[in-house]
């Protein structure tokens, strides 16, 4: 709530006690929350701290083994979405789910029950944008919209539908920084108007601008309900972790030696119907740095990994040079041998084999070194090799060498980029090193990338998340519609700056890009 005032009546809804067992997992442990009408209540914790398990029993999806939820006062079963959307809870998940080809107008319609014609859509949709500044065009086709029209089409779904809580799962994680501010004011505005909001986030300094509760997790149980503006964000991030979550620290200056990556007027078709081209796309990443590239997702950043990895060949040998050799034409395991190496976005089924082992995943980068000979598996190798992965970068594992698809998702983050980094690459290219990562394994991965910089490698992380490029990179680009911007020290860079790029707004740098 944003005033501080003490509430006259019962808490809007109330978790007592709940519990969810699995087998012998017991994702939430008798879980005690309340959120009071018109808070915005966060919900924190770390990857497989329980909180969607928590939130999916609050929005139907799954039962509880124990416990009890009060709504308003009463006891309340919710056995399904349809049951909680009547009761007045709404949910807009991480990931959007929208039908590309279908408008604005149609994904609200189909995802609504009753008699909703389209022109009723269509009215009630610009009512809704008009009172809350959520702008949308009925008739756009959502492919053709950027991720935060995306996330307004689910919001405003959720809007239409009236409801008492609305529950928001990393709502900022594709978002420029003035699309986030935009979000907070219809937050805010929501809040002001009584409507209660669960917020869950990992950017502990949004929670701490929008929240007045904060609600900790740690393994299935809460160890803190706080007032987040009293607690900096490295002292939140403790209680989510058990201890403290320290600064990534670059202990070598930084002094970039030669090329590593050369790109030169790299230009390539989409790859799809709904793809992203390329166009003249300059960039130099040295040897000691760490080059970041920022963007909303979907403006190409896909496209450039696959050019850079050898997913995709490029017309010109020399419009990719690694270590001084043109790549352009050369696949994959080429460029490895030009020792290079690449973290793609999708860790599971991309990064890694869900249902191969460990040690044997150590073989789709490591196929032509110790693992292997004449065309076969070393397997006491191979396993020897994971077990020094999973000790150097504290992936924790249910088993000795279990399928990678057991493991959480930051756990498998940091084995596949330790699979890269324990190389010694020349060039390291990786793809969104943090997403959905908890604190911890944030700061072990970032620091791991800035460490392989000071030793001599060059470092390109694309990213969605500007807090981690400003933390990680020497140097900085912005890829918009396929195009990238002039590549800049990270200090001639403001977050509002990086953010109108990412828009693709004009800036007054005229030139050609800087490498």
């Amino acid at each position: 709530m944003k005033a501080d005032v003490p509430p006259s009546g019962p808490p809007l809804v109330e978790l007592k006690e709940i519990s969810k067992r699995y087998g012998d997992l017991l994702a939430n442990d008798g879980i005690d929350l309340s959120i009071e009408p018109g808070e915005i209540h966060a919900l924190l914790g770390e990857n497989g701290a329980g909180k969607s398990t928590l939130v999916k029993i609050l929005y139907g999806v799954i039962e509880p083994s124990a416990g009890e939820i009060r709504w308003q006062g009463r006891p309340v079963a919710i056995g399904s979405p349809v049951e909680a959307r009547t009761l007045g809870i709404g949910m807009v998940f991480q990931h959007f789910s929208l039908f590309d080809e279908l408008t604005v107008a149609e994904n609200i319609a189909v995802a609504l029950s009753g008699e909703w014609s389209l022109a009723t859509v269509r009215g009630k949709l610009g009512e809704i944008s008009r009172t809350y500044g959520l702008a949308l065009d009925a008739d756009r086709a959502v492919w053709t919209l950027s991720a935060g029209e995306r996330q307004r089409i689910e919001i405003v779904r959720c809007l239409l539908q009236k409801p008492r809580l609305l529950i928001l799962d990393e709502p900022t994680s594709v978002l420029t920084p003035q699309e986030a501010e935009h979000l907070f004011l219809t937050l805010d505005r929501l809040s002001a108007e009584g409507c209660s909001i669960l917020y869950i986030s990992h950017k502990l300094e949004e929670v701490r601008r929008l929240c007045r509760r904060a609600t900790i997790l740690r393994a299935g149980r809460v160890v803190a309900t706080i007032d987040p503006r009293a607690s900096s964000a490295r002292e939140i991030a403790a209680l989510m972790v058990g201890n403290e979550v320290g600064e990534i620290r670059a202990d070598a200056p930084h002094h970039p030696q030669g090329e590593m990556l050369k790109i030169s007027q790299l230009s390539m078709p989409p790859a799809g119907l709904h793809g992203q081209a390329l166009t003249g796309i300059n960039l130099v990443a040295r040897a000691g740095e760490v080059v970041g590239i920022a963007g909303i997702a979907g403006n190409g950043q896909t496209e450039l990994f696959a050019a850079l990895s050898g997913e995709r060949l490029a017309e010109r040998p020399d419009a990719v040079v690694i270590a001084g050799k043109p790549a352009g034409t050369l696949g994959i395991d080429a460029r490895r041998r030009l020792s290079a190496a690449f973290v793609p976005e999708e860790r599971l089924g991309h990064a890694a084999a869900p249902t191969h082992r460990l040690s044997e995943n150590t073989l789709i980068s490591h196929a032509a070194t110790e693992v292997s000979r004449t065309g076969f598996i070393l397997a006491n190798a191979a396993k020897r090799l994971a077990r020094t992965i999973i000790q150097s970068f504290d992936v924790r594992t249910p088993e000795g060498d279990p399928q990678a698809r057991k493991l959480s998702g930051g756990n498998l983050q940091k084995f596949v980029i330790g699979r890269e980094i324990i190389r010694k690459p020349r060039l390291l290219v990786v793809d969104q090193p943090t997403w959905g990562v908890d604190a911890g394994a944030a700061r072990l991965i970032r620091q791991a990338l800035v460490d392989l910089a000071r030793d001599g490698s060059a470092v390109v992380v694309v990213s969605q998340d500007l807090d981690e490029l400003f933390e990680v990179a020497d140097r900085m680009a912005v890829i918009h519609q396929g195009t990238m911007s002039p590549l800049k020290p990270i200090g001639e860079w403001t977050k509002e700056a990086v953010g109108l790029e990412m828009l693709g707004v004009a800036q007054a740098q005229g030139g050609a890009h800087a490498v």
